[in-house]
């Protein structure tokens, strides 16, 4: 009877079958998640413009929560529609805000007060902390300034 079974399915038992179909499926299924792998972060990268120009121009001002707290000499960091951003309250008593989205490569910065500066520690770049100019490393550009205003006793930022 074994000899039928392996005559009538030209040579090939129902179980060389099934593994073979199953195979088959792993492999397609493998070959759906690779190309999942590579097409999001492509799908990401090129919806990434549009849903930022978005966010930005959705957002024209933003009131810093506790931004009157912050003692001088010292920095907090907040969203700015979409984006991160930071404001400084300087030892003179003014008051900055700047995009903290290095201008590089858009690594998050960091306010560095016994530093006197704004720092990226992705590729070292460094950035005025008054200004938001930048002073030394890579970054091709300096940061961009919002407005920042006291309304009410809050800390508001806008668009400069």
């Amino acid at each position: 009877m074994a000899e039928h079974e392996h005559a009538e399915s030209g040579g090939e038992s129902r179980l060389q079958k099934t593994r073979r179909a199953f195979v088959r499926l792993m492999l397609s299924a493998v070959g759906a998640a690779y190309a999942g792998l590579i097409a999001y972060p492509i799908y990401r990268f090129l919806g990434a413009p549009a849903r930022r120009a978005e966010g930005m121009a959705a957002v024209t001002q933003v009131t810093v929560q506790d931004g009157e707290r912050l003692r001088a000499n010292e920095a907090k960091m907040f969203r700015f529609g979409t984006r991160p951003a930071m404001l400084i309250h300087h030892a003179d008593n003014t008051w900055v805000a700047f995009d903290a989205v290095c201008t590089h490569l858009g690594c998050t910065v960091q306010f560095q007060a016994d530093k006197q500066r704004i720092h990226c520690a992705c590729h070292g770049g460094t950035y005025d902390m008054h200004t938001g100019r930048n002073i030394g490393g890579p970054p091709p550009k300096p940061l961009k300034a919002y407005k920042v205003e006291m309304k009410d006793g809050q800390v508001v930022v806008s668009r400069a």
